[in-house]
């Protein structure tokens, strides 16, 4: 396999087709860009050549970060390999990263298994759920099939799974919905400010294979009274977006606040005393 180390304009560097993971101007990026900014790109990019540019393979963050700081160049290892072998090494070079949103290993896991399959490589699919098969080091088969699922959910439910708003076992329950009944099921959820539970979710789901899962039933089922519910204070996450991180999920934001409001507590309590 042919590789070199060479410096390249970031400029001269294309995302990968279909990269799964997205680039958040977030602190990480901040605290990123101050590190190359007094030591310099530590670690080379990764990418292989593509008609007169290079494909990035590995080193997205670091791109972008070169781009803002202004570099000219920025080291990246060069290496040749085929569709299959950059699409696997991509997946893996960024799915130990913390705080992956559930898209971004669902498409991820996807693209892999089928990369895998290319390549004649038994997988999860293949040999059974309980198998990892190099698929992943950290999810069975069956959690990776599981995530898999999540890429028939139509973009506005899988973002409130990414959100923290849809659980990840409903979701995987909902995928097997057809995109008119998840089109109709997204828009109740934005009219009702609700959303379904695990059990819910599979009723739907068996409906949906009877063909019975009418809106009228969609709607009876949603909004019926969960036990978790009764008496909760609602507010939407996008009313509280503007005061977190981008990449903070729903439950990081309600910790936030649980801690701010213990805060307060413990304040005016030492005040009145």
């Amino acid at each position: 396999m042919k590789e070199y180390i060479q410096q390249l304009s970031p400029d001269k560097l294309m995302p990968f087709q279909d990269h799964p993971y997205q680039v958040r101007e977030d602190a990480a990026l901040s605290e990123l860009m101050e590190s190359i900014r007094t030591h310099g790109v530590l670690s080379p990019l990764l990418a292989r050549p593509k008609g007169e540019s290079y494909e990035l393979i590995s080193g997205h963050r670091r791109r972008l970060a070169a781009q803002k700081l202004g570099l000219k160049t920025v080291p990246v290892l060069v290496r040749e390999m085929t569709d299959d072998e950059a699409v696997i090494l991509m997946v893996d070079s960024n799915l130990q990263r913390e705080n992956l949103l559930p898209s971004e290993k669902a498409f991820a896991y996807k693209m892999k298994l089928e990369a895998m399959k290319h390549q004649g490589v038994a997988t999860c699919g293949q040999v059974g759920h309980k198998s990892r098969d190099g698929v992943s080091d950290g999810d069975s088969g069956r959690t990776i099939q599981r995530y898999i699922r999540l890429t028939n959910l139509v973009p506005p439910l899988l973002k409130m799974v990414d959100d923290g708003r849809i659980a990840f076992s409903p979701a995987v329950e909902l995928s097997y919905l057809t995109k008119e009944e998840q089109a109709e099921l997204w828009d109740l959820i934005g009219q009702e400010d609700a959303t379904p539970s695990l059990s819910q979710a599979i009723r739907m789901k068996q409906l949906s294979r009877e063909a019975k899962l009418t809106p009228e039933v969609l709607y009876a089922i949603l909004t019926e009274e969960k036990p978790n519910q009764k008496e909760q204070v609602r507010i939407k996450t996008e009313s509280l977006r503007k005061y977190f991180p981008r990449n903070y999920s729903a439950q990081q934001m309600e910790r936030e606040i649980l801690k701010l409001l213990e805060t307060r507590y413990r304040t005016r309590n030492r005040g009145e005393r």
